[in-house]
């Protein structure tokens, strides 16, 4: 081989290796500069473009220096569905859900929801919903106003300054009234950035009155909470200060809390002011044996409504989402509300909760197989059978509540009184209370399945001694007629 082709070669090969080493250089510096954004987005998680103070309610102000958490909250306004959950029906107006299930109407009669009774939607609808309820043709409590809308001002205004006092003064108020001040004051947004964020720091906290006042009473009592472990803490402290869920509770315990506001059990009528009963426990039971020693300003024993058929007083479940997984076993592992319901996503270098808050069962692989090993089927396949048992459960004793209606009415048309078909009108409170709580939860029993088992169980089992205790006076009619 010449010189003339050697250098030839030796001339293609340097310029391969300049090139080579260019293409490296250049990666390489790709990846530090990206490298470097990344580290500079993560020390900058947000730019403030406006101010937010304890009075920006509207989460479109809010959007403007955190578009990332705006964006997937606006996603609560697309129709979401599941087997057991979600809404049908149209965009406008979702399914009933009695006439579905018609043993719900007939169960709720004497109250607002044998009129109107719908399948929920997301977060964005929780106003709107309210408001246009058939249920608003009978009269409602402004106390209902307390989770569906951001009031926590109003709430101020009313007690000039201190929020518990504005709210033990909405009770009173008729929902109207109190509607018409929130949108009047510039409040007319559903539950937004500001009840759950601090406008200074975007640290988790609780702001809702009647949730500080509901975990104070728990923290106090000797029930066991092993899903809150910062609160067996302060039980061990001195106890000169009530407990402060926005102090002594741990990120993590912040992340159910703050929706525990508002899905739970609680009191929203006119007679006192909203009451969540966690002064026994956060168990069914817990909850029931409060409102059975709740005296009415009447001085009567505590009732939502007295129902129409049967004439018994009636307890009235809402939406005991916080009290059902606080039995179960993933509140135990210290799996929190938003780990399922708003898990962390990527976005650049950032991680961010996804507030498009939904099922779960519509997300599976970041809200369960981070910790779940296996495949999205056969957890779909698990979550389905655990809330079709209890589906099957809610319907027979939906069926046995219908028996025990049934049995009532032909005792009071052979002649029985009230005081007569009081043993039965006592079980169906309790059989009511059990098949309601876990209709009105909307797991379908998944927070806890095997409690949900049980407390459907009993429901049944409840109806079903309130059938006999009530057919006993079909099987007497002498004694009927002569008392």
């Amino acid at each position: 081989m010449s010189n003339e082709n050697q250098k030839r070669i030796g001339v293609k090969k340097f310029i391969g290796i300049v090139f080579i080493v260019a293409l490296a250089t250049a990666g390489v510096t790709a990846l530090l500069i990206n490298i470097f954004t990344r580290k500079v987005e993560a020390r900058t998680p947000y730019v403030q473009l406006v101010e937010v103070t304890e009075d920006t309610t509207d989460p479109e102000v809010w959007g403007r220096n955190w578009p990332k958490q705006y964006d997937s909250y606006k996603r609560t306004a697309l129709a979401t569905r599941t087997r057991f959950g979600g809404h049908g029906g149209s965009e406008a107006l979702p399914a009933e859900k009695i006439e579905r299930d018609p043993w719900l109407k007939r169960m709720f009669l004497g109250y607002a929801f044998s009129i109107d009774y719908r399948d929920r939607r997301g977060h964005a609808y929780m106003l709107t919903d309210q408001e246009n309820t058939e249920r608003q043709t009978k009269p409602q409590s402004g106390s209902c106003m307390h989770c569906h809308a951001s009031i926590m001002p109003v709430y101020r205004s009313l007690g000039d300054g201190d929020a518990l006092k504005g709210m033990n003064k909405t009770h009173a108020m008729p929902y109207k009234e109190l509607n018409k001040m929130v949108h009047d004051m510039g409040h007319g947004h559903p539950v937004s950035c500001v009840d759950c964020h601090s406008p200074k720091t975007m640290q988790l906290r609780v702001t809702r009155p009647a949730f500080i006042v509901g975990i104070q009473r728990l923290a106090a009592s000797d029930a066991p909470v092993p899903a809150i472990p910062s609160i067996e803490i302060w039980r061990q402290g001195s106890r000169s200060k009530p407990y402060d869920p926005n102090v002594d509770a741990t990120r993590n315990e912040m992340r159910s809390f703050a929706c525990g506001q508002c899905h739970v059990e609680y009191y929203c009528s006119s007679d006192f002011p909203l009451t969540f009963p966690w002064s026994n426990g956060l168990r069914m039971e817990d909850l029931e044996k409060e409102w059975d020693e709740t005296k009415l300003s009447s001085g009567s024993r505590f009732y939502d409504y007295k129902h129409k058929e049967s004439g018994a007083e009636i307890l009235k479940a809402q939406h005991p989402e916080f009290e059902l997984w606080s039995q179960g076993i993933h509140a135990r592992a210290g799996v929190s509300c938003a780990d399922c319901h708003m898990p962390y996503q990527r976005d650049g270098a950032s991680k961010v909760s996804d507030h498009w808050v939904r099922s779960p069962l519509l997300n599976v692989n970041r809200a369960c197989q981070t910790c779940h090993r296996t495949s999205e089927k056969e957890i779909l396949a698990r979550v389905d059978s655990i809330q079709e048992k209890n589906q099957s459960l809610l319907q027979r004793g939906g069926a046995a509540l219908m028996d025990l209606l049934d049995a009532v009415k032909a005792a009071k048309e052979a002649g029985a009184t009230q005081e007569d078909l009081k043993p039965a009108l006592e079980l169906q409170r309790k059989a009511q209370w059990r098949l309601d709580y876990i209709a009105a939860e909307n797991s379908m029993g998944f927070h806890a399945p095997q409690e949900a088992a049980r407390i459907l169980g009993e429901a049944a089992d409840y109806a079903r001694q309130g059938q006999v205790a009530a057919l006993k006076c079909l099987q007497h009619p002498a004694k009927i007629k002569k008392d």
